[in-house]
């Protein structure tokens, strides 16, 4: 069985502790997807020079967000790794990714994981982010990822289609949404709809795209995603939110018809 392939909007830490909307959504992702063997989440908060994987046995939680409740620096996840799935990664690259031995698990995964797998017991991997690569380049990059889903691994990215917190509200989880930021995600969203790769490859081209893309850290990850589906393959959104007014909780799943 070819394993499905998500992408997963991740917003702010304090998802961890929520129950809304989105969160709910992850648990029923959770409950409806086929058990994987092990899990891959290309992480927006992972920036290297070259491209690595996480390989050790026991990869600690990450920390990466700072000045939230103390609530959130107690939760953890003590999942295992995979150091075999870092291996079968390198094989399939080429040797073009490189194996981190050290490095544990940022939120992009573990925010996303602790909702959807709360036991914990199912090997993740992170997957990094180059930054000398171009978009297409890691477009191509999430393509050649395309044998692990057979393998009964599932592959995440993880990141935000919008994503500027310069403008981000924090007063208020959902409320009112920046008219740029709806309008993106929509557009992004028809794009997706009809497998525009090239146009989301491009998103520089999209009007609104300096707002609602200032950085591209957290839309990367999309990429890898929407390179792994096939001509039958079809697209489900799983959650359409957005939160504190400029971050986009879009989340799709791509899957065999």
């Amino acid at each position: 069985m070819k394993m499905p392939v998500l992408f997963i909007g991740h917003g702010s830490p304090m998802n961890i502790i929520e129950d809304n909307s989105y969160t709910h959504s992850l648990n029923e992702l959770g409950k409806i997807l086929p058990r994987p063997k092990a899990i891959v989440v290309v992480s927006a908060h992972w920036q290297t020079r070259g491209t690595y994987i996480t390989a050790a046995e026991l990869p600690p939680t990450i920390y990466d967000f700072y000045g939230f409740p103390e609530e959130l620096y107690a939760a953890a996840y003590s999942c295992p790794g995979s150091p075999a799935t870092a291996a079968l990664v390198q094989t399939i690259t080429k040797e073009t990714v490189k194996c981190d031995w050290n490095r544990g698990l940022d939120h992009a995964a573990w925010a996303v994981l602790k909702h959807m797998y709360p036991h914990a017991d199912i090997p993740v991997l992170e997957l990094s982010l180059d930054r000398g690569k171009s978009p297409q380049q890691h477009y191509e990059l999430g393509n050649q990822l395309a044998p692990l889903r057979q393998e009964g691994i599932l592959i995440i990215g993880s990141g935000n289609i919008v994503h500027n917190l310069s403008r981000i509200d924090f007063s208020q989880l959902y409320g009112t949404v920046y008219p740029w930021a709806a309008e993106t995600d929509g557009q992004m969203a028809a794009a997706l709809v009809k497998r525009d790769h090239a146009g989301l490859v491009n998103y520089e081209t999209f009007p609104n795209a300096r707002l609602a893309v200032p950085t591209n850290e957290h839309y990367l990850p999309m990429l890898y995603a929407i390179a792994l589906q096939t001509e039958t393959d079809r697209l489900e959104f799983t959650c359409t939110d957005i939160q504190n007014g400029s971050i986009s909780m879009r989340s799709f799943m791509i899957s065999e018809n």
